[in-house]
């Protein structure tokens, strides 16, 4: 009788830590506590059967073991040999593939069922089960009868499936002794490698972690089998200029000391190897080595603390933390060689709303390495700001987490974001959503703020669109009233330092305003509201006479939508696929463009092709249909961000809401006569 995988791990961790519990087993093996039951009653039966005494338990839920399990068991005799280990059909088809990419030899069905231990319907199984983690790499599992199975495709892709394979079996129990066996690896060889692994961590002056340590010398050595063998990775995209002034380069070369006749490409990927290993420290100082990385890093976290309304104690060691891992990731996620993160479903499940805040501050790394952060690499960045956040004593779960709704398009729903964040800094504003978005949203939160009334078991709290800065006032005290039973005082930071100047000379007002302001919002029995701090860019800055269109008439909504947007088109302020993804947006009749009076102000996202915040209005003496609604003032708005349209937008808004001064727009003759109006409202 052998034991299966779950109930061989669960008895070499009550074996290691007798102290733990049921519900701890539950936990970590994510099961429930009939499946560990009788896993338990699997292990007393398996015991029974070799001969050895009993786990038992006490009342109080301990388990109690004999002496003689520990020195039966502990001594890697009985309960870790390979042939007395029952593998899953997952650690199969990996060691399967293993066998394909370290071949020597051809592989026939005989091969796989006599190293596996298995029938030969269950290797055909197997190997079907293994073409689809292949698809992944693009590469195919081939049967010729001269050759026997091989794997074809590029050589790139099978260096990256073996790399990950290598990491899946490491973590297997037995998992090196199953890579020597199957990949007839020599003690000797991989003691060598050891030795070159360990010299080149004393070169590079860092340590890598114990997985990268464990795995890496099995990595070499089938990578240089391959290249041996001929099988030679083809040109592509790795840089020498990049790679060849490196320290990484220089361990390359130490490495492949006795081999001369390794192409430079081969030398080029032992190096990129090397740079994407993970390591646990460094004497070095990275922002020395690869400055841009450090700045990107550095806005990332400012990003996160503005996100997630919080303040990063002793940010600089974070930062250096963070390095470690993002140096790495970084050359990872450039040349796609990044492999699954174990913990990547656990940490997405465990801290949700942490991790979309995480995502959301990730812009200026993904600008450097010019592509998104596949999640398996940003997990690991959630993992260490959410430790370090418990450490500094803060949780983004005692904070209260808001949504904004507003069904008016991304560039209203922006601007009422803004002004929210401003009014509630103690709150963590997690996104801005459409209804449609918000019905549908899978994160936790508290309270939303919306236009709307919607369908929710959570506080919502009904806004205007547009509020004015009384309205601002007295919604920050119905909002505190409502949760916190009091209305807190207002404090304005302008008052405050008013006060201050008639005692003490201010040489840096705005510094000033700033500190104090992040003084304060740090102590939550301190509430304050402070005016909206607004981008420069106003209204008669963005709509000037060339981006000025006046017509008659228009055949349809679309061809208005066209003309309006084709002085930024021409002004190589946006791209014609920006015109092309309104056009897609809007072609489902969306009435949410529309502002008021007969204005709409079509729009999509910065990432559709826009290159320069900016704004284009087009006049049409007789109104052209959308939907239902008559239009006869389109104002195509193209933001570059977040923040540099805002004061634009928040003036326009009011313009929209005075039905006498949208008629002086609609009925002026002249681009001037219309920027007289449009200039009444950018004082604002």
């Amino acid at each position: 009788m052998d034991l299966d995988e779950r109930s061989s791990q669960i008895l070499h961790e009550i074996l290691i830590n007798p102290s733990i519990k049921n519900k701890d087993l539950e936990d970590q093996f994510s099961l429930s506590r009939r499946q560990v039951g009788y896993s338990i009653n699997k292990i007393n039966d398996w015991l029974t059967a070799s001969g050895l005494p009993v786990i038992k338990r006490t009342k109080s839920g301990l388990f109690l073991l004999n002496k003689v399990l520990y020195t039966t068991l502990m001594n890697e005799s009985t309960l870790n040999e390979t042939d007395a280990y029952i593998l899953s059909e997952n650690e199969r088809v990996n060691l399967l593939i293993l066998m394909l990419l370290s071949r020597s030899e051809e592989l026939s069905l005989y091969h796989f069922t006599s190293s596996l231990g298995v029938s030969r319907n269950t290797v055909i199984n197997d190997l079907k089960n293994a073409q689809l983690q292949l698809d992944i790499f693009e590469l195919t599992i081939k049967y010729y009868r001269q050759y026997g199975y091989l794997i074809e495709g590029k050589e790139f892709n099978k260096r990256q499936l073996l790399i990950n394979i290598i990491f899946k079996t490491i973590e297997m129990t037995n998992g090196k002794k199953w890579i020597e066996e199957l990949a007839s690896i020599p003690l000797s060889e991989i003691d060598i490698f050891h030795e070159r692994v360990e010299e080149v961590e004393r070169k590079l002056n860092l340590k890598f972690t114990d997985e990268k340590i464990e795995s890496m010398p099995y990595i070499l050595i089938l990578l240089l089998r391959r290249i041996t063998q001929g099988k030679l990775i083809e040109p592509f995209h790795i840089h020498y200029y990049e790679l060849s002034d490196t320290k990484e380069f220089q361990a390359a070369e130490e490495l492949l000391q006795d081999l001369a006749e390794i192409p430079m490409e081969e030398r080029l990927f032992i190096t990129l190897h090397l740079l994407t290993t993970n390591v646990s420290s460094s004497e070095r100082n990275a922002d020395k080595t690869f400055p841009e990385l450090y700045h990107s890093i550095s806005l990332m976290l400012s990003l996160f603390e503005k996100n997630a309304c919080v303040r990063l104690q002793e940010k600089d060691q974070l930062l250096n933390k963070i390095l470690l891992h993002v140096k790495p990731a970084y050359y990872r996620i450039k040349y796609k060689l990044s492999i699954t993160n174990p913990l990547e479903n656990t940490v997405s499940s465990e801290f949700k709303e942490l991790h979309h805040l995480v995502r959301k501050s990730m812009r200026p790394l993904e600008q450097l390495i010019g592509g998104s952060i596949p999640e398996s690499e940003s997990t690991y960045f959630t993992m260490l700001i959410g430790g370090w956040l418990s450490r500094q004593g803060d949780s983004l779960q005692k904070k209260i987490k808001a949504l904004v709704v507003c069904p008016k398009g991304i560039c209203v729903s922006r601007l009422l974001e803004s002004t929210l964040r401003e009014l509630f800094p103690e709150f963590v504003f997690i996104d801005a959503l459409s209804v449609r978005e918000f019905q549908v949203y899978p994160l936790d939160y508290d309270l939303v703020f919306t236009t709307t009334f919607l369908q929710t078991n959570r506080k919502q709290i009904l806004v205007k669109t547009f509020l004015e800065r009384e309205e601002k006032y007295r919604l920050r005290k119905q909002v505190m009233q409502e949760l916190n039973g009091y209305t807190p005082s207002i404090m304005n930071m302008y008052h405050v330092i008013d006060i201050i100047e008639k005692h003490a000379i201010i040489e840096n007002r705005e510094q000033l305003q700033k500190e104090l302001e992040s003084h304060f919002r740090q102590d939550h029995s301190l509430h304050m509201a402070n005016p909206m701090e607004l981008p420069k860019r106003k209204l008669n800055e963005l709509i000037v006479p060339e981006t000025i269109t006046l017509e008659k008439r228009m055949n349809s909504w679309q061809e208005a939508l066209q003309i309006c947007s084709r002085p930024l088109v021409e002004s190589g302020s946006v791209t014609p696929s920006y015109v092309e993804e309104m056009l897609r947006l809007y072609d489902n009749e969306d009435p949410y463009i529309i502002i008021g009076n007969n204005i709409a102000i079509p729009h999509a996202d910065p990432e559709s092709g826009v290159n320069e915040v900016s704004m284009s209005l087009l006049r049409l003496e007789e109104p052209v249909q959308y939907n239902e609604y008559s239009v006869q003032i389109i104002i195509t708005i193209a933001a570059l961000d977040k923040h540099q349209h805002l004061r634009a937008l928040m003036q326009l808004m009011k313009l929209a809401s005075n039905q006498e001064d949208t008629k002086r727009l609609i009925e002026s003759k002249t681009s001037d006569e219309l920027l007289q109006v449009i200039s009444k409202y950018s004082a604002v």
